[in-house]
């Protein structure tokens, strides 16, 4: 939706955004081989021009330590591309599913309202952390759905049946890096 002055235009659309940004001005705020002078002024100053309401559409927010040029030369670790690509094509298969009989819906990304709740509830564990963290963080509302979504994902790509309490503690550590307490 594109609101102007004597006008508002609605656009069919569906995207996902993708941004990066560095920590602070000069780049340097987790680096301490080139400690930032003015940490964590720098970094919280910097960030902070990104407006509250656009940070809150950020499902997952991830920090990218640098890479020291001596671990370029170190043997790959971690899941081939290969086998990450098998395990988001089998949870895109279970979505799929999920999905089949309800109109607009494909993906975990498109729940919403009563669909959500049902397809994303976590058990009791989960539930009273998310609580917790809503409670102690200050989720919004939008906040604490797209934690909802990325924890139903987070089980979809282990194949869990339920979210449960560790796929909800996980999606929340994505949604709260550079997060200070309410």
């Amino acid at each position: 939706m594109v609101a102007r002055a004597n006008a508002h235009v609605r656009y069919p659309c569906r995207f996902m955004l993708v941004a990066a940004a560095n920590p602070c001005k000069c780049g340097y705020l987790t680096d301490p081989a080139r400690a930032c002078t003015r940490a964590p002024i720098c970094g919280e100053d910097y960030i902070g021009r990104i407006s509250g309401p656009l940070m809150d559409r950020f499902d997952l927010r991830i920090e990218v330590p640098p890479v020291a040029y001596t671990d370029l030369d170190l043997p790959a670790s971690g899941d081939s591309s290969a086998e990450v690509a098998a395990r988001v094509a089998a949870a895109r298969k279970i979505q799929a599913t999920r999905y089949a009989e309800v109109a607009g819906m494909h993906l975990n990304a498109d729940a919403e309202g009563a669909v959500l709740d049902r397809i994303a509830t976590p058990d009791a564990a989960g539930r009273a952390l998310l609580g917790r963290i809503a409670d102690r963080f200050g989720l919004t509302a939008r906040g604490y759905h797209r934690v909802l979504r990325v924890a139903r994902t987070i089980a979809d790509l282990e194949g869990a049946e339920d979210v449960a309490s560790v796929h909800v503690a996980e999606a929340a550590s994505y949604r709260l890096v550079g997060v200070r307490e309410a």
